[in-house]
């Protein structure tokens, strides 16, 4: 096997109009393609595709219980909890500092742990993207 790169993160959500809101409008993702069943968010790196969990069948587990995070990379955690905060966004954990920067742990609308990471580099020309770790603990 040679994986080259994670291509898409998939989840699985209730009210597919409803996460779409939630991920384009609010959280800002842009559509990448888009079908009745299925919806891809994002530009560059891993997409967050989103899909009915099931069309009969009741879906269950938050991410609390199913350990699913999703992290971003902010720019100003601070600022972003507040915009989420006057979206009425529910905000699971406010901001905390750790030596490699501020988090933040917002819930989607099924109940998905949204973590928003904002490094911290002594020396901006570390600053290359990745994402430190952080979860909702």
């Amino acid at each position: 096997m040679n994986i080259k790169k994670v291509g898409n993160v998939i989840l699985a959500v209730t009210d597919i109009d409803k996460s779409l809101e939630f991920y384009h409008e609010i959280i800002g993702l842009p559509i990448r393609s888009q079908r009745r069943s299925w919806v891809d968010l994002g530009t560059s790196g891993a997409l967050l595709s989103l899909h009915p969990a099931s069309l009969t069948a009741q879906h269950i587990g938050s991410s609390i219980e199913n350990g699913i995070t999703i992290g971003f990379l902010v720019g100003d955690v601070k600022s972003a909890i507040e915009e989420l905060r006057s979206k009425g966004v529910r905000i699971h954990r406010d901001i905390v500092k750790k030596d490699a920067g501020l988090n933040a742990v917002v819930m989607d609308p099924d109940d998905y742990l949204i973590s928003l990471f904002e490094p911290l580099f002594e020396d901006k020309a570390e600053q290359t993207g990745g994402y430190q770790g952080f979860t909702p603990a």
